[in-house]
């Protein structure tokens, strides 16, 4: 009969209800994490990390305005013929010497720590630049200023 099975559920879920609640506990809080979790520290480390990374590598992505424009500069010069070109690697030293915050081509020997421009190739951009006669052979002065702007860290 589906009226009595009906009241027999009804009564067994009514003392369900009285015998369950006896056996409920109250309300619990959840245990104390305490001061150090190490999920937060793991994350707090590797956030550290990346923004070390971070700094360490940003100077080296950074633009490198001075060396850039003057690499650039020393290119087109090759483009040029010969006196033309010694006119230009002269301006691009003497360009660069001013970016640098120094005078002329010594100061460039002596903040870039070499003898280039005093007694190396790069005379050949300094003395005697308007002088009549034989053009000089420009290419170790195009070398060593290659090799000079590749170390700038400007």
């Amino acid at each position: 009969m589906p009226c009595c099975e009906a009241g027999q559920a009804a009564q067994a879920i009514q003392g369900g209800f009285q015998g369950g609640l006896a056996g409920l506990r109250g309300l619990h809080a959840p245990p104390d994490p305490g001061l150090v979790r190490p999920e937060i520290l793991v994350a707090v480390a590797l956030g550290l990390a990346l923004a070390g990374l971070a700094a360490w590598l940003r100077p080296r992505w950074r633009a490198r305005p001075i060396r850039r424009a003057a690499l650039a500069e020393l290119a087109a010069a090759r483009a040029l013929p010969i006196l033309e070109r010694r006119v230009a690697l002269a301006r691009l030293s003497r360009r660069l010497a001013r970016s640098l915050g120094v005078e002329g081509p010594a100061g460039l020997d002596a903040a870039l720590r070499t003898d280039f421009f005093g007694s190396g190739p790069g005379r050949a951009l300094t003395d005697n630049l308007y002088a009549p006669g034989p053009a000089p052979d420009l290419a170790a002065a195009e070398a060593g200023l290659a090799r000079l702007l590749a170390r700038l860290r400007a």
